[in-house]
């Protein structure tokens, strides 16, 4: 029984990654998110763009990207062109600009299936989560440690639990799905 608190941790870490993932898609506004996944080589670490330079959005259709280490600039440069944006930094000696052009009807679609592609994987992940925790409770039971009532009640709750963070899922894939389709 007190593996609710840890299967509801495993199952809100699942939505917060896929927030995450969902994020990074491009929606035809400039947003920070697009960044994340961006590293650069820093005095031999990779290190996160978003560590080794403030980044604003001047603009709905633009991030601005100033290092803190002028140095820095045209490893930036080659990491966003290296990575899967689309987009052409423009470098102008101190700072990068990119300009997010706005969205074709296909990439909008394209960018809808693999939102849904995401929740889909996101939906797969919780079934597992519940899964291994009725096989757990179902180990429990057959080794005495808990009854059948028991079993049935925490199997109950368990389902009640992903049913609910699916919705969740859902509602996240909604509103991206929505943000994309309006702009």
């Amino acid at each position: 029984m007190s593996d609710y608190p840890e299967i509801e941790r495993k199952m809100q870490k699942t939505c917060d990654a896929l927030t995450s993932d969902l994020g990074a898609i491009r929606a035809g506004r400039a947003n920070t998110a697009v960044l994340n996944p961006i590293t650069v080589s820093y005095y031999g670490v990779d290190t996160p763009l978003l560590q080794v330079a403030s980044v604003s959005t001047p603009d709905p259709r633009s991030l601005l990207i100033q290092p803190w280490d002028g140095s820095l600039l045209k490893a930036i440069e080659k990491a966003i062109l290296a990575s899967d944006l689309g987009i052409n930094p423009q470098n102008d000696g101190r700072a990068i600009r990119l300009v997010f052009p706005p969205l074709t009807e296909e990439r909008r679609k394209d960018l809808v299936k693999q939102t849904k592609k995401y929740g889909e994987t996101s939906k797969v992940a919780i079934r597992n989560i519940r899964r291994d925790a009725v096989e757990k409770m179902k180990k429990q039971q057959k080794a005495s440690e808990i009854t059948e009532d028991d079993y049935k009640i925490a199997e109950k709750d368990i389902q009640k639990l992903t049913d609910d963070f699916i919705k969740e899922i859902d509602k996240i894939c909604e509103k991206k799905e929505k943000e994309l389709t309006e702009i």
